[in-house]
């Protein structure tokens, strides 16, 4: 199974525009959001083309492939506008490993929720990156609107073979085989 990951659009239908582009250019079996869909949050300025709904609209045309996790700056009423179920998390078999799927601000490299996973995916630092420690991967898409710590606009693909982090335009960034 091939599936992409992002995280933290925060609103941005500028870059939101940008999923159909990566969803046509990786054609993923699934695609994995990692909270933090439409508000841009207290913390963040506005997004470039702040257009909550009009995210929604893009994210609703792909809810076939999409599975979502809350965010910190994800509400209940979100759901209200989304055509697909936002989860607090996910944990489940993929690619023969067992993968959990979270935002980041409770569970992540220095707080994992159990001592079964094997892959943890996680955005919320809006930092872009793959890294083992203690015999379990950690991945982080970035931000597809808002990247920090100088990164850049980014995603993930995961398969079977291995952990990708690409920019916004598919160069790779970092690759992990597995």
């Amino acid at each position: 199974m091939k599936l992409l990951i992002l995280s933290d659009i925060h609103g941005s239908y500028h870059y939101a525009k940008e999923i159909k582009n990566i969803d046509k250019r990786e054609n993923p079996d699934q695609i994995i959001l990692l909270g933090d869909l439409y508000y841009h949050g207290p913390r963040n300025g506005l997004t470039e083309e702040y257009d909550p709904m009009k995210v929604a609209g893009i994210l609703n045309d792909l809810k076939d492939k999409i599975r979502a996790v809350r965010g910190n700056c994800d509400a209940e009423v979100d759901e209200m506008i989304s055509d697909f179920k936002i989860e607090q998390n996910i944990e489940e078999q993929i690619n023969h490993k067992h993968v959990y799927f979270t935002h980041g601000h409770i569970y992540n490299m220095n707080n994992i929720p159990n001592n079964n996973i094997q892959i943890l995916f996680y955005g919320h630092f809006h930092t872009g990156f793959i890294e083992e420690k203690n015999g379990i991967i950690f991945a982080n898409p970035g931000s597809l609107s808002l990247p920090k710590n100088n990164t850049k606009h980014s995603y993930i693909i995961f398969d079977e073979n291995k952990i990708t982090l690409k920019d916004i335009d598919g160069t790779i960034i970092q690759e992990k085989e597995l």
